[in-house]
């Protein structure tokens, strides 16, 4: 179990260290071309900065606004925030403000910028279709996000795809426009480098995201891993994967900008490869066939 996070954990770190390589090379091919020195990625990354800074901020409400998530109210579902004070006594974090989604489908998902600002949102169709062991294996994985500052993290990833995204549509203006420059980039050696830059630039949307994605996906593996650590009990979530898997109901509110937040994908599962490469979840046989290495 210690293992599996760990191995989480390293490999998110490498797919970090590749994405901002990918950025850094990408932004000085732009500088090299366009002749603007790197004042260009400066003001990439400001603007990235800005955008995901407010996200950061306010992102919380607007997830929880389109989710049609409602306020826990007292004495409703007491169980639910009983299971969650326990979890946090346990896990050692502060108490987060819970949520119900009115939804059939049975999904969770956590947010907030750091513990001391997060939410839990729950379907109304997950408290009344899991046992309390599945339940208390969703909830936990969902304080796990919270505990490892995953919105923290993914923050940083969006203001990295936002740089690539950014320094994309810029080279594309420049190259159409005309306006492109052509000086020696250093010799054969930094010609190459440059060639690789720039088709770094024209791919980069997609590569971003693609990185952005796996990112996400390792992040899912390491809070299922932890959810057993926290409950001693990694049967409990696989058996609510199963569920989620066997009657694979979208959600109502399913909405692309929140989708990486969720314990499963809420439009459904993925079939095909390159929906598998461009989802924010790993395939839920893989989760569950992890979770039952660790039992």
């Amino acid at each position: 179990m210690y293992s599996q996070i760990d191995s989480n954990k390293r490999k998110t770190t490498l797919l970090i260290v590749i994405f901002i390589a990918v950025v850094m090379l990408a932004g000085w091919a732009f500088s090299v071309y366009s002749k603007s020195g790197y004042g260009s990625l400066a003001i990439a990354a400001i603007i990235s900065t800005g955008m995901s800074l407010f996200g950061f901020y306010q992102g919380d409400k607007l997830a929880l606004f389109t989710a049609g998530a409602k306020p826990l109210a007292q004495g409703e579902n007491p169980y639910v925030s009983r299971m969650v004070e326990n979890l946090c006594i346990t896990s050692g974090i502060p108490m987060p403000k819970i949520y119900i989604m009115p939804d059939p489908a049975i999904n969770a998902f956590a947010t907030g910028r750091d513990p001391e600002h997060a939410s839990i949102a729950v379907t109304l169709g997950a408290i009344e279709k899991l046992e309390n062991e599945e339940l208390e294996g969703v909830l936990a994985h969902e304080l796990s996000h919270i505990k490892n500052y995953d919105i923290r993290l993914m923050m940083i990833v969006i203001v990295l795809v936002g740089i690539l995204s950014l320094l994309g549509d810029w080279f594309l203006r420049f190259r159409f426009g005309g306006r492109g420059g052509r000086d020696k980039a250093g010799g054969q050696i930094g010609t190459i480098l440059l060639i690789a830059g720039i088709v770094l630039l024209i791919l980069s949307p997609i590569i971003g995201r693609l990185i952005q994605f796996a990112i996400s996906r390792k992040r899912e593996y390491l809070a299922d891993a932890s959810s057993a650590l926290l409950t001693r009990y990694p049967e409990g979530l696989a058996r609510a994967l199963e569920k989620i898997k066997m009657e694979n109901i979208p959600l109502d509110h399913a909405n692309n900008a929140t989708a990486h937040l969720y314990i499963a994908n809420p439009f459904g599962g993925a079939k095909h490869l390159a929906s598998k490469l461009f989802s924010t979840h790993p395939p839920i046989d893989d989760r569950i066939a992890e979770l039952r290495k660790m039992a």
